[in-house]
């Protein structure tokens, strides 16, 4: 997912300016939660591990243009649950920022307006989670319900924010509409794919619970709140 170039331009800038500030400023108050668990080099290789990982799903996953936007199987809820919410943002704007810098500099001009749209959906999902996954359920012990949940908010949103970018900056004419309404029932494939995807990277992660005390998984993945 990305907005095009163009579709906000000039003074509407401003906005997302001020939206792509608030929510660095929520990513850095969730790693300093999660320095109060884990330890500096934990955390420093849990983003660059996800970082990679939302490189990988930028560039090599299989991604295609659908109306106002492109669909792509960002896997953020997998992120979430593997990485934590802190290492998972800081990976999601840096993976965007390096697919910029070297694959497609034309939208640099955007990264505001998408570091918005793809780091709120994952703070929905981490406020969520504590609903929808109980204290004493680790996270390589969730269902498909649960997973499914938290993957139709962080993709949910992401559809939510393209749509209000669209309309924000070209307006509510029959053309933008009908583009937007095409990317978000596009979308829909990626919410009934990415919780397997989860489900079976869960299961993996279940079979390494050797792996909880080496930094490379946020520790709520294998343990309990």
């Amino acid at each position: 997912m990305h907005i095009e170039p163009g579709v906000v331009d000039g003074a509407k800038m401003v906005f997302a300016y001020g939206t792509a500030a608030a929510a660095a400023g929520y990513a850095l108050k969730l790693m300093t939660d999660d320095l109060k668990v884990h330890s500096i080099p934990s955390f420093v290789l849990r983003t660059v591990i996800a970082t990679l990982g939302v490189f990988v799903f930028f560039e090599l996953l299989p991604h295609f243009a659908v109306g106002i936007s492109e669909v792509h199987f960002i896997l953020g809820t997998t992120l979430f649950l593997l990485m934590g919410p802190a290492a998972a943002a800081f990976g999601l704007a840096l993976g965007l920022l390096i697919q910029g810098t070297a694959f497609a500099p034309s939208d640099l001009s955007m990264f505001c307006v998408n570091v918005t749209t793809l780091l709120v959906p994952l703070f929905a999902v981490n406020a969520a989670a504590k609903a929808i996954v109980p204290r004493a359920t680790a996270y390589v012990d969730l269902g498909y319900v649960q997973v499914l949940k938290m993957s139709a908010i962080y993709q949910g949103g992401i559809v939510a924010w393209v749509a209000f970018w669209a309309i924000y900056g070209q307006g509510i004419g029959a053309d933008n509409m009908q583009s937007i309404l095409s990317f978000g029932a596009a979308y829909m494939l990626v919410i009934l794919i990415e919780p397997i995807a989860d489900l079976a990277v869960l299961a993996c992660a279940k079979a390494a619970r050797g792996w909880n005390n080496s930094g490379v998984f946020t520790q709520r993945l294998h343990t309990a709140a």
